[in-house]
């Protein structure tokens, strides 16, 4: 997809303001069956050791390890045990932050995302963060892949501006820790952003009362 990359210092900075500011630009994934590029309609910023809900709040693992590096690299997790879900790296090399992407509106490769995709309308190709990574076809081989490298598998491309008006904000999604930050962004109004899902605790088994 044709489109200018986002400069590494585009992601070297604060992750709640780098997060907000990726609404309407573009994620692209090329692979030898074709191209898809999605213009971003929903993200959320995670900020490390600073943020109980972050992977990298306890320090660094083998899991998390891509969150410590430079910038503008992809920061890729298994969850659930059936799905993926895809992060930007952002802030200073060494501080393990964050921003997942949550949703988007698929711009180029459509028929190849219907594909990896069969039963999703139009709107829900990637709305969610598991269903963007299969419309893209993001997998464990993209981790640690650099978004500010001309040529490279995955790039991170100027989009269409949002009206600043139409940027909202609210708590993230599923989250228990820090779970009232409002570190949540999405376009106001646009079909693709995913519907928001506080977090449950999981209800306890109840034992028999004995004898």
């Amino acid at each position: 997809m044709d489109g200018a990359l986002l400069p590494r210092d585009f992601f070297d900075r604060p992750v709640e303001e780098a997060a907000p500011s990726l609404l309407g630009h573009v994620i692209a994934h090329r692979t030898p069956e074709g191209e898809v590029a999605a213009r971003l309609t929903e993200v959320e910023a995670y900020a490390g050791p600073l943020d109980p809900a972050s992977h990298a709040y306890r320090g660094r693992t083998q899991r998390n390890a891509v969150m410590f590096g430079p910038p503008g690299h992809v920061y890729v997790y298994f969850t659930y045990g059936m799905h993926f879900c895809m992060n930007l790296v952002c802030a200073p090399e060494g501080t393990s932050m964050a921003v997942l992407l949550r949703a988007g509106e698929i711009i180029e490769g459509e028929d190849l995302a219907r594909a990896r995709r069969p039963r999703s309308s139009v709107r829900d190709l990637a709305r969610g963060p598991a269903r963007l990574c299969q419309a893209l076809g993001i997998a464990r081989e993209q981790n640690g892949l650099d978004v500010c490298t001309p040529g490279g598998e995955m790039a991170v491309l100027e989009g269409k501006p949002v009206d600043p008006a139409l940027i909202r904000s609210g708590p993230r999604t599923g989250v228990s820790g820090a779970k009232e930050v409002p570190w949540r962004f999405w376009i106001d109004g646009d079909p693709t952003v995913s519907p928001y899902r506080p977090h449950v605790p999981k209800q306890r088994r109840k034992l028999p009362a004995g004898d």
